[in-house]
């Protein structure tokens, strides 16, 4: 998944509370919530719970409406690793 001709995959986590900020990268976590931006309609916030922490990444995408599909299908994935989310094939939304 690209914005801009980068790929946004996977986001890059920052630390919004818990224990301690572990500086977590990559496909770490627990997918537990997904929002919607309210100031852009091709952004998306993930919320993950890794070691007693939770963290926030944004996704972001050229086209309004592929971000929406994404966030369908990510609501739906709630307690999916990210790791998990990470691996799903998702090339039959780009038709």
């Amino acid at each position: 998944m690209v914005r801009g001709g980068m790929l946004n995959w996977p986001p890059i986590w920052l630390w919004t509370g818990g224990e301690k900020n572990e500086r977590p990268r990559g496909e770490v976590g627990v997918l537990i919530r997904v929002e919607p931006s309210v100031v852009e309609d091709r952004s998306l916030f993930l919320t993950i719970q890794y070691n007693d922490s939770e963290y926030m990444g944004c996704l972001s995408f050229d086209d309004p409406a592929f971000c929406q599909e994404i966030y369908n299908l990510l609501k739906s994935l709630y307690r999916y690793s990210i790791s998990e989310v990470g691996e799903l094939d998702i090339r039959h939304t780009l038709d």
